[in-house]
């Protein structure tokens, strides 16, 4: 009797890489979101706990240098042992760090919690979760995708801050308030498995040769547009902390309000309406500028975006100063805010491939962290010196056209490794 062979099983479809979109875009819209929250607990719990303000801002500080500091080991960590895996890890040291500041008592604990969910931002956040949807998209999808994911963190800032303030308005416990947003970030350990890889095929002839994380360094080390790729980032941080930090006292001292309605708003209200609707706008401007570098040298679209900035802060200063002008220059702002993320990150990719892109992209942010320290503090201590942020303002622009030059003379093509391994 014979028996007939059963018929081979078919293979599963492969996994949309929109799946990694979405859940990456989630993850950080709930983790940025939250940190950016953090601004409101600063006078409920210099009250609660009797301390002046500096303990709180020193926290966030800390946990805001090491989440740069350590972004490059814990990319190099998703580049080794996976990102999926290294983001549910780090989102579960985030969630940690936030129930121990909900139920803090005393500054110690308020600072430990900190820390935590400044190393769980480092190995859960815009690193390795865009290297991750990096290498699941289609080489022409990947600025348009890294694009929107890079916006979920800026609908964070849009939606989860809004969010926590009308709970602490009603509850008036920052403990509790701390508490839901803890809960909430939840969240983000299940959705970390949706940025995994699938399974790796087999090397092709004529692939590149697999390289170390001591010969990725050298490489990225020995390009010259890596390293003004680096410089480059540090003017975004300096740049986006100083407005984040200090435009709204900017138009307070200036005391410049308006009328909605008939209803006053304030000029310090106006100020937190400016950095909304940053917020509001880098959406659009985050996947516009990925699109961008979708079709045309990504290098370009930087040097491109950093001068547009250069050319905002001087109109800003050039107009007279009215609530009309501070709403449109935040418009503007913010559709120039974060577009510096797809862009950069897709150069990195494009110079030296995905196998380390965590890793570099981390040195890289680092720098922007080190802008991000100096744009913050160099603008109040420029001001307690000189009672006004003029030099600073034109320090900016200074920048912005530095900037722009660099980014100019970067050569976007991949290293020689690469190039020599493409068929």
């Amino acid at each position: 009797m014979s028996v007939s062979a059963s018929p081979p099983a078919a293979a599963s479809p492969p996994r949309s890489f929109w799946i990694a979109v979405i859940c990456g875009a989630v993850i950080l819209t709930i983790g940025v979101g939250a940190r950016q929250s953090f601004g409101i607990f600063q006078k409920p719990i210099a009250a609660d706990l009797g301390v002046g303000r500096e303990l709180w801002s020193f926290a966030t500080a800390i946990a805001m240098l090491l989440m740069g500091a350590l972004s490059p080991f814990a990319g190099n960590l998703a580049d080794r042992f996976g990102a999926a895996r290294t983001i549910a890890g780090g989102g579960l040291l985030y969630v940690i760090g936030m129930f121990m500041i909900a139920f803090a008592t005393e500054g110690v604990l308020l600072t430990l919690g900190n820390v935590l969910s400044g190393v769980g931002m480092a190995a859960a956040g815009f690193g390795p979760i865009m290297a991750a949807i990096m290498r699941q998209t289609p080489p022409d999808k990947r600025s348009i995708a890294l694009g929107l994911a890079t916006a979920g963190g800026s609908f964070g800032q849009f939606a989860v801050v809004p969010f926590a303030s009308v709970i602490q308005n009603r509850l008036g416990d920052w403990h509790t308030t701390m508490l839901i947003l803890a809960v909430v970030s939840l969240v983000m350990v299940p959705l970390a498995f949706g940025l995994r890889a699938p399974g790796a095929a087999a090397p092709k002839p004529g692939a590149a040769i697999p390289q170390g994380t001591g010969a990725a360094l050298r490489e990225a080390f020995n390009t010259q547009g890596f390293w003004l790729l680096t410089i480059g980032f540090f003017v975004c941080g300096f740049h986006v902390t100083f407005i984040g930090l200090h435009l709204p006292a900017y138009i307070s001292d200036h005391a410049v309000g308006m009328s909605f309605f008939g209803t006053p708003v304030s000029a310090l209200e106006l100020g937190g309406w400016a950095i909304g609707l940053v917020g509001l706008f880098n959406i659009i401007g985050s996947v516009l500028w990925g699109w961008t570098g979708s079709r045309y040298p990504k290098k370009d679209m930087l040097a491109l975006l950093y001068a547009l900035r250069a050319l905002g802060f001087v109109m800003f200063l050039a107009l007279p100063l009215s609530w009309v002008s501070v709403l449109l220059f935040a418009a503007a702002l913010g559709f120039l805010w974060l577009g510096t993320v797809p862009l950069t990150r897709g150069l990195i990719g494009t110079m030296f491939g995905p196998t380390h892109l965590s890793m570099l992209w981390g040195i890289v942010f680092f720098s922007h962290q080190l802008g991000s320290f100096l744009g913050g503090w160099g603008a109040g201590r420029l001001y307690d010196i000189q009672g006004n942020y003029d030099l600073m303002w034109w320090i900016s622009v200074g920048l912005g056209v530095f900037a722009a030059a660099i980014h100019w003379r970067i050569r976007e093509r991949p290293v020689a490794r690469l190039a020599m391994a493409a068929p």
